[in-house]
């Protein structure tokens, strides 16, 4: 008899004070339906409270979206505390509006992958099943 494969957790959230969340329901709902369990934080998240919940609920991956125009602040932050908890084996990828110029140096910090609006959802449940997890 075949032993299952353990799901994939992934951490999905909203980070900053942007308030626009059908977006990123909709890929919690995707990667749910995936096979992949989801942990959804919510609206209003901080970098720390996303770290924070990352690190107990034991995720390989988060993923974040950001309307706000505070990318460039946001996903160098969860990065940064990521490392300083230890967690840095733990993928970042995210999506929003996110302009073209900023994409080199988010992805050069560490955000694995970035989606913009109207990607397919499986474009991001396939990269997210891609995602090289060493847990």
């Amino acid at each position: 008899m075949a032993v299952a494969a353990t799901p994939l957790r992934i951490l999905i959230g909203k980070v900053g004070l942007d308030g626009h969340d059908r977006g990123v329901k909709l890929v919690a709902r995707a990667l749910r339906d995936a096979g992949m369990e989801i942990i959804y934080t919510g609206l209003h998240q901080s970098p720390e409270q996303i770290v924070t919940t990352a690190i107990q609920e034991d995720v390989q991956a988060i993923g974040l979206s950001i309307h706000s125009g505070a990318h460039n602040s946001l996903f160098p932050r969860v990065l940064e505390l990521l490392r300083e908890q230890g967690a840095g084996e733990i993928a970042l990828f995210g999506g929003g509006i996110i302009p073209d110029e900023d994409v080199p140096r988010l992805k050069a910090a560490g955000v694995q992958m970035l989606f913009r609006p109207a990607t397919p959802m499986h474009d991001i449940v396939e990269f997210v099943k891609g995602l090289r997890i060493d847990r």
